[in-house]
């Protein structure tokens, strides 16, 4: 069910579409062969989502992606066409995208799924495995979390609701 999520989630993540597509099915293979311990899961969805992160992240490290510019290349495109300073935006942009890698795990895979990707509320918590009111709560935090690191690096911008 959450197939086109997954992909588009480790297509974002590793920059490619058909490396996206085989670290989901290396996962999908997993989760097969281990059916009957993914179902004795409190909650066989999160647990699927662990699976299919840690094998985007395999897939990432075999091909010796470097992180940084490549990833944040999407991310600050159309910020960049828009902005009357471009340099300003560049920086700011790389310093938001710095203070969302360095979330903890949960409150990044959270804004990443809905300001990154644009999930809804709903289809994050699917893709997650967890309550909507968990999307929420873990977004609220995030948001705090980050506007506290940009006002560090001195970027007034913040993530929009």
């Amino acid at each position: 069910m959450q197939r086109p999520a997954y992909v588009r989630w480790a297509e974002y993540k590793l920059g490619n579409r058909s490396d996206a597509e085989e670290a989901v099915d290396q996962a999908f293979v997993e989760l097969a062969e281990n059916w009957p311990l993914v179902l004795r899961h409190e909650k066989p969805a999160a647990y699927a989502w662990t699976v299919v992160k840690h094998r985007t992240i395999d897939a990432g490290r075999a091909g010796r992606r470097r992180r940084g510019l490549i990833d944040t290349a999407a991310f600050e495109t159309v910020a960049l066409h828009r902005a009357t300073d471009p340099l300003g935006q560049l920086e700011d942009s790389l310093a938001t995208y710095a203070a969302i890698r360095s979330l903890p795990e949960r409150q990044h895979d959270v804004i990443v799924h809905r300001y990154c990707l644009g999930h809804s509320v709903s289809e994050t918590a699917d893709i997650l495995g967890i309550s909507e009111a968990g999307v929420r709560s873990t977004a609220r935090y995030a948001k705090k979390n980050l506007a506290r690191a940009l006002q560090q690096e001195g970027v007034t911008d913040g993530l929009a609701d």
